[in-house]
């Protein structure tokens, strides 16, 4: 029973150790949100495919934008 009793003791001793960590051990991502939007583009996960279709789409939008942009700056 006494040993019971200690792995008991340990074990709440050892969550109640845990419960108490500092959370500053959290690591932040530098990444950019289209630099994440593009590794789940690539995934395999439902919806990757919109969302590769939806950059595609934006990036050719930004493409004709600047296109038309430079042809009124130099007639």
């Amino acid at each position: 029973m006494a040993k019971r009793e200690i792995v008991i003791g340990s074990v709440m001793l050892l969550l109640t150790a845990g419960a108490c960590a500092k959370e500053d051990t959290q690591q932040t991502t530098t990444r950019t949100q289209r630099e994440k939007d593009s590794i789940l583009a690539n995934s395999q996960i439902p919806g990757a495919r919109a969302v590769k279709k939806t950059m595609t789409v934006a990036d050719s939008a930004a493409a004709r934008q600047a296109r038309i942009d430079t042809s009124q700056e130099n007639p």
